[in-house]
This record gives structure tokens, C-alpha cells and sequence, in this order.
């Protein structure tokens, strides 16, 4: 039986930094030469980064990716072959854009000794969820022909191709490949890695040879790409799991069955097989984190990541005493470091004494710079200062979102003066109902919970609390009623439903686009419906002006759902939405 030695070069790559990547890329090749792979994978449309986005409908940006590559293809002088992502074809002004002369197609580029010897044209363009790769690339034609790596026949593909049945490597497999390379940038969600390896099961059932599965790691704006990188054997045991969430390479020797008919037929020969050399070691299977575990490392990354390419080394927030705000400053001290972090208490006359101690114990249990900042004499002079034009109006919500656009204003200010990065606090719950303030609590620069429901708010932070057996999060704040504190004997419970209650509701309706007919059938309360679809429908215009959030389910705010603000449409009593 033959082995092919496969390099996976599970990479965090920046959108648009060409150099950079092209340097990183570059990198990991010549460890891959030095352990003697006969072939190394790297993520999908690896020089230009993923997504791109409209970045792709630039001619210039298409070519510059386009000579990174040629750049990058002079580097790879051994005998290891390069299987690198990047967007083949041209973008013409005025041409049509998708002549299937000219793509542009998201490829693979496989390099050896110095060039681009051929480039497979990724065929299935997912546009669903979060993608829209049908807006900037043609799909590659059917039947491209295998390449032999090694004396070895392999299917290159790229990402979507493998999650098809009956679909790109079905073909592949018909014509002789021996081994499937896939190449992704699949982004995390949920229970993502299960997902994924029983699709690769599939693709091992369906035709017989192993699959090497090389995924992207990285933070990009709302998504995490959270790696997780597999090769399965022919007989679909797990050869190898690199860590998810980091950065990892292994080198894995993949047991290979010769094709029936042998030879190179259909096959572009780029790499003949390699001399005599000793056993790769036996790679690990790393495990995969779950639950709690695996939301906070990807929450953690995608925070790390976005201030870091963003060019931020620190962050600020509000810390008010209660348990969103804490979530986020345990989650930045631990993507950033504890030094990084500075939280901001903000008290006002509504403040209760053991808000202010529970956000000092936190602050001093995380070990970040925190400060103290009343904002009463602002609020008492924006009082004064409106007065006459409210004259006898009673007090309503526009003086209880005064405070907190007063805070607002205040973290913005100190993340002009020392050039910090604002994390806002709103969860899933709040941002799908509108139970926020805009230009108050809503103004920041990154929405790090903007996709976790309030009672896994609560989950993660007992999680949190149990990982190093030190209670960071003071008790108190898990156990008090929630509330914002804009008013005397405040709780979230006297404008919203209880969270046990509203959250599934909200998956229901939001990540699962259940109609009000349906959530009714499921047994819920009809005036608590059209309350809780009235309110998330209405609260869209504020969504769509708060920061991105990091994404952790199937369907975020953001581009997972885009619904327009003015939108006339009610569902009718009892019928669909």
C-alpha cells in the first residue's frame, strides 16, 4: 500500500493582507519540505484571505492577489507540492463578469518547483447562510482532471465540493482519484466539527479513498473559522484532528489504495513519488472542545483576532454589576490578557451599592485596570438643559436612555484619547427585541456577545467560574435579578418575559424562521407571540446600525438575516410570518 505524506497548514490568514499571507503561507511550506510531505495544503482562497467580499469586484485587488501568488509560487522550490487557495481569472470593467472565459473562479493553485502547474476551479458556490459566492465567482466545470502528487492520483477540491453527495468528489472518484484534498474556509457555528466529519464520513462511504481536510482558522469581522483540520482513512477511522481555534501544521502519511487501472490517466502529472525516508510520527487526534468550552474559545478568538487586525492592542467596556457586562470582560482579560482590559464603571443615581462592588470584585478578581466615572453631573446638566423643551411632560424612556448614551459618549471619548477598542455588552435576547438604547449602549466598536442568548450568557459564565476552580464572577451576580438600572426598582422582567421563556421563543423565530402559526402549535402563548414578533420585527433599524457581533449560530444578526427596515408586512392573526 502507498503513502502520500500530507502537510496540513491550518493557517490564520488576514483579509487582504497579501504579503502577510503570502509570507505565512511561505513559512509553513518550508517545515512542510523539511519534514518531507509530498504535499501541503493551505486554506481556501489562502492569499487574499476569506471572505473578501467586494474587495473581488475590484480589477486591481483580483491582479495584485493574482502576483502574490506568482511570488509565492517561486518559493516553493522542493519537492513537496503546494496546494494554495487564491481567486483565479479576471475581472475586466465593463466585461461581463461572469464570462466563463475569464471567471474569476475560487481556486486551488497547486505549485511545484516554481509555478502554478495547474488550478482547480472550485464547482459548488454556496449561497445560503452566510455566503454569497455566486455574486463574485463562476462555478469551475465538471470533469477537471485529477492530479498526481507523488504517484499518487488526487482530487483537489474546495470546500462546498465535499459537502455534496453524488456531487464534485463523487466525479473525481469515478475517474481514478486515490485521494481527496479538500480545502476550506468553513466558518463555526454550534456543533459545527460534527457536522462537518459526518459530512466527510459521507464522501469516505461514498467512494472509498481518504479525505485531508485543511480548514482555515481565523477572526474576520462577525465569523470564526475555527479550524479543526481532519484526515480520515479509506475505511473512515480518524487519522488525524488538529486543534481547533489555533493555529496548527502536522504532517500525516495517508494510506493509499491504488486506483483500478493505474498509470496517470486523467491525472496532470506534478510530483513524482518521493525517495526513501522514515515514518512520519504518528499525528494526534486532538479533541474537540463542546458546549461552553467551545463557545468561549471561539468567542475568545474572535475577539483576539478582530482587535488585532484591526490594529488594537487594548479594549474598553462598561462594567455595570451585572452578568452581560461581566461576561465580556472575562472573555477579553482571557483573549487579550488581563493587562489589555479596561473596564469603566459609570454609576448614577439608580446604581445600587452592590452593583458598584460586584463590578469592582470582578474587576480585581480578573486583575484589569478599572475606573470609576459618575455620571451624574452629566445627566443633572442634560436634564436642565432639555427642561424647557420637555416643560410638563412626565419622565418616560427618553430620560432613562439619556444615561446611557451619557455612557456612551464616555467610552467613546477614552477610546479616542488612548486609542481603545469598545466592546459592547448587549446578548442575543436584548438585540432580537430591541432592549437596548441606541447611540448608548449600542456604541462600540465590536458586539462580542451579540449572538449568545441570555441564559447561555449565564451558562458561560458558570463555566467560566468552574474551568480554573476560581469563581471570578462574583456569585452575586449570577443570582440578582437582571436590570439596567435606568430607573428606581428596575428588572428586565417588568418590560420582557422571562428568559426561559423568551429565549426559546427567540430560536424559534429567528434562527429557525418559525411562523407565529407555527410557534402557536408549539404551545405557546398567543399574546407573548405577536408581542415578541412585533418587537423583534420593529427593533431591526437598531440591529442594523449597532457593531458587528461574533458569530456562534446557525442564523446571527448580520448577513446570516437580512430583512429590511421598513417592512410593511404583519403576519395575519394565527397565520404564517
Amino acid at each position: 500500500m502507498a503513502t502520500l505524506r500530507v502537510a496540513l497548514c491550518q493557517l490564520d490568514l488576514t483579509v487582504g493582507a497579501l504579503e502577510e499571507n503570502v509570507g505565512r503561507v511561505a513559512a509553513a511550506y518550508a517545515r512542510a519540505e523539511a519534514a518531507g510531505a509530498d504535499v501541503a495544503l493551505f486554506p481556501e482562497l489562502a492569499i487574499s484571505g476569506y471572505p473578501p467580499e467586494d474587495l473581488l469586484l475590484k480589477p486591481g485587488f483580483v491582479a495584485d492577489q493574482q502576483e502574490a501568488l506568482d511570488r509565492l509560487a517561486r518559493t516553493v522550490d522542493g519537492h513537496c507540492v503546494a496546494v494554495v487557495g487564491w481567486v483565479e481569472g479576471h475581472r475586466h470593467r465593463g466585461a461581463d463578469p461572469h464570462d466563463p472565459e475569464d471567471g474569476p473562479w475560487n481556486a486551488a493553485a497547486v505549485i511545484h518547483r516554481g509555478e502554478v502547474v495547474t488550478s482547480y476551479r472550485k464547482q459548488a458556490l454556496p449561497n445560503y447562510a452566510v455566503f454569497d459566492e455566486p455574486r463574485y465567482f463562476d462555478p469551475g466545470p465538471a470533469g477537471q482532471p485529477l492530479v498526481e502528487i507523488a504517484g499518487v492520483r488526487a482530487a483537489v477540491t474546495v470546500c462546498e465540493d465535499v459537502w455534496l453527495d453524488a456531487g464534485p468528489v463523487a466525479r473525481a472518484c469515478a475517474l481514478g482519484a486515490e485521494v481527496v484534498l479538500n480545502i476550506n474556509a468553513s466558518p463555526f457555528h454550534v456543533g459545527k466539527q460534527h457536522v462537518r466529519e459526518a459530512v466527510l464520513r459521507r464522501r469516505v462511504a461514498e467512494c472509498g479513498v481518504p479525505v485531508a481536510y485543511l480548514n482555515l482558522v481565523s477572526g474576520q469581522d462577525d465569523l470564526v473559522f475555527d479550524g479543526g483540520s481532519v484526515v480520515l482513512a479509506a475505511d473512515g477511522s480518524l487519522l488525524a484532528r488538529l486543534p481547533r481555534f489555533e493555529e496548527a501544521e502536522v504532517v500525516v502519511d495517508v494510506p493509499v489504495v491504488p486506483a483500478a487501472g493505474g498509470g496517470a490517466r486523467d491525472a496532470v502529472v506534478v510530483s513524482g513519488p518521493a525517495g526513501d525516508r522514515a515514518p512520519a510520527p504518528l499525528p494526534v487526534v486532538e479533541p474537540s472542545p463542546e458546549g461552553p468550552a467551545e463557545v468561549w474559545a471561539a468567542l475568545c478568538l474572535g475577539v483576539r483576532d478582530y482587535a488585532r487586525k484591526n490594529g488594537f492592542s487594548e479594549v474598553t467596556l462598561g462594567l455595570s454589576g451585572g452578568v452581560d457586562s461581566a461576561l465580556v470582560a472575562a472573555i477579553a482579560a482571557d483573549a487579550l490578557g488581563p493587562d489589555a482590559v479596561h473596564v469603566v464603571l459609570m454609576p448614577s443615581r439608580y446604581s445600587s451599592d452592590h452593583s458598584v462592588t460586584d463590578a469592582l470584585a470582578l474587576a480585581e478578581h480578573l486583575g484589569v485596570d478599572a475606573r470609576t466615572i459618575p455620571i451624574e453631573p452629566a445627566h443633572q446638566a442634560l436634564l436642565d438643559m432639555l427642561a424647557p423643551s420637555f416643560g410638563d411632560l412626565p419622565s418616560d424612556l427618553t430620560e432613562e436612555n439619556l444615561q446611557s448614551r451619557i455612557r456612551g459618549v464616555l467610552l467613546m471619548a477614552l477610546s479616542n484619547k488612548f486609542g481603545w477598542l469598545v466592546l459592547t455588552t448587549g446578548n442575543k435576547s436584548e438585540t432580537a427585541v430591541g432592549y437596548s438604547t441606541l447611540y448608548g449602549d449600542t456604541a462600540g466598536g465590536l458586539a462580542v456577545i451579540k449572538d449568545v442568548p441570555k441564559l447561555l450568557v449565564y451558562e458561560l459564565c458558570r463555566w467560566r467560574n468552574a474551568r480554573d476552580g476560581v469563581p471570578v464572577i462574583p456569585e452575586s451576580i449570577l443570582t440578582k435579578l437582571p436590570s439596567a438600572e435606568l430607573r428606581e426598582d428596575q428588572h428586565d422582567q417588568q418590560s420582557l418575559p422571562p428568559y426561559e421563556v423568551l429565549d426559546p421563543l427567540i430560536e424559534a423565530y429567528v434562527d429557525g424562521d418559525a411562523t407565529s402559526e407555527e410557534l402557536l402549535a408549539a404551545g405557546h402563548d398567543p399574546d407573548l407571540v405577536a408581542r415578541v414578533v412585533r418587537l423583534v420585527d420593529v427593533a431591526e433599524y437598531k440591529r442594523r446600525q449597532s457593531p458587528p457581533g461574533i458569530r456562534i449560530s446557525n442564523k446571527a444578526f448580520g448577513r446570516d438575516r437580512r430583512l429590511p427596515i421598513t417592512n410593511g408586512y404583519r403576519p395575519r392573526p394565527g397565520g404564517g410570518t
